[in-house]
């Protein structure tokens, strides 16, 4: 089965056929960076590094950019609340957002264009559509034509009218149309500025996506990525601006993201109501953020609760049980031979669901059938060659998600103030067993499971794991 994805321009699932063989160029936007990144751009991150990650492993060369927005508003108006300077604000929360990458196991990109070094590329790019009669100035700025673009509106299927209709646009007179938007902002005071043919000023946020792409990847990208809350205006403009401006389609296919929601709402820095990457890696692991994404389709949106967090935890425990060692001396067999057919049936139907749009959901389902047949030959006494590579196919098909699978360090737990204790009853009920007071020794085991601590009995003593209910 070929890799299908759904393409948000036609509003189809269409198959994956790259501009030249071999090889995936992606642009996917970055955050605007003003402030602590929350779960809903992990999210985003996440989805779109899976997306890269199944690339590769299907044997494509991938080129990945993704942008900072380090000129904006947002930036200037809280770096002038803080009394800073809003590239150094920007910059800081730049560098703070890639130990956030890192964090969440998330491929570093590429190349990171940041707007404020690729002034040159935007003002070109502004210079030729204003030679093509696309860009018009008014006093000091620069704005693009809407109405001479016929195709304006075709990523979200309104037409420009219907745009107008009930989106925030700024009374203008000076503009030709209510629609049309600013390319190029003049200067003003308290507002970083650089030279520019049409004077000092700053570019527009939609004109900086279209001049980084343009520059790092070319005039037509295969992919072009982000959150649904950018289909429009900002992928409609950068649409118009760069079909107008190179005369060519901008991508082939437009994947985008559903949003992380808490309480039912979009989480949000304007709503408030946002837990920041940095919160939630406190309590959890990036794993369990993934398979909390995962367990939904990428294009719809994923509820954050407790329960849902806490579900993830469980799935996670349960990936990692399939990685435990083996105890047995079987390496040939029946059961041998039932684990070697279930790993090559988890392979085929992990890449199956993800050449389906990116079925992370189904995905998920070949591993834990995997994990089930490891989990079952372990018991069954299996060992060996097969055993070993059945764990390493969960482990290489669990990468592909990102997910690393490993076990939390004691540092990392947050019942680490009950180690000590469960150390101490792990030692009485070794002596319990030693001196074979067996219900004694069980009713410690048993009382540890109801608390959630595991004991698994090895050849080099007993060994004992938190797991969730």
């Amino acid at each position: 089965m070929a890799l299908r994805i759904y393409n948000t321009l036609t509003r189809q699932t269409e198959e994956f056929v790259p501009i030249e063989p071999g090889k995936v160029s992606m642009y996917v936007c970055g955050p605007t960076v003003y402030a602590d990144a929350h779960i809903g751009h992990a999210m985003a991150a996440i989805i779109f590094d899976t997306v890269r990650r199944y690339l590769t492993y299907q044997g494509y060369t991938v080129k990945f950019v993704t942008n900072f927005t380090d000129v904006d508003d947002k930036i200037i108006r809280r770096a002038n609340e803080q009394g800073r300077d809003p590239l150094e604000l920007a910059n800081h929360y730049a560098e703070k957002y890639f130990r956030h990458l890192d964090d969440l196991n998330v491929l570093p990109a590429h190349v990171y264009p940041r707007v404020s070094q690729e002034m040159a590329w935007i003002t070109q790019m502004i210079s030729g559509l204003e030679e093509e009669g696309y860009a018009y100035r008014r006093d000091g700025d620069v704005y693009f034509r809407v109405m001479k673009d016929p195709d304006y509106g075709k990523l979200s299927g309104r037409k420009l009218e219907a745009a107008m209709s009930g989106t925030r646009i700024e009374e203008d007179a000076r503009k030709e149309h209510p629609g049309d938007f600013a390319l190029w902002k003049g200067a003003k005071p308290g507002e970083p500025a650089w030279e520019s043919p049409f004077g000092p000023g700053r570019p527009g946020w939609h004109i900086e996506c279209s001049a980084m792409c343009l520059h790092h990847l070319g005039e037509v990208v295969d992919i072009h990525g982000g959150g649904n809350d950018l289909i429009f205006p900002h992928h409609e403009n950068e649409i118009a601006q760069s079909e107008s401006y190179t005369g060519q389609s901008f991508a082939r296919y437009w994947m985008h993201n559903g949003m992380l929601q808490l309480a039912g709402e979009k989480m949000s820095k304007s709503l408030g109501n946002l837990i920041t990457i940095d919160e939630f890696l406190k309590e959890h692991s990036a794993d369990a953020l993934r398979l909390l994404i995962f367990t939904g389709h990428y294009r719809k949106p994923v509820t954050y609760t407790a329960e849902t967090v806490e579900s993830a935890e469980r799935s996670l425990t349960r990936l990692r049980s399939g990685l435990r060692p083996s105890q047995g001396a079987q390496s040939t067999g029946e059961q041998v031979e039932k684990l070697r057919i279930a790993t090559e049936d988890a392979r085929v139907a992990f890449t199956t669901a993800m050449d389906d749009d990116f079925n992370t959901a189904g995905a998920i389902a070949a591993l834990f059938e995997q994990v089930r047949a490891i989990n079952s030959a372990r018991a069954a006494g299996v060992t060996g060659p097969f055993f070993t590579a059945a764990q390493h196919t969960l482990h290489e098909l669990a990468g592909i998600l990102g997910l690393s699978l490993h076990e939390p360090t004691r540092d990392a737990v947050s019942e680490v103030a009950a180690i000590p204790f469960i150390d101490l009853l792990i030692s009485v009920r070794g002596d319990l067993r030693q001196a074979k007071q067996w219900a004694l020794a069980d009713k410690v085991r048993d009382g540890l499971k109801e608390l959630n601590v595991v004991i698994d009995d090895t050849p080099d003593g007993a060994k004992w794991r938190f797991e969730a209910e």
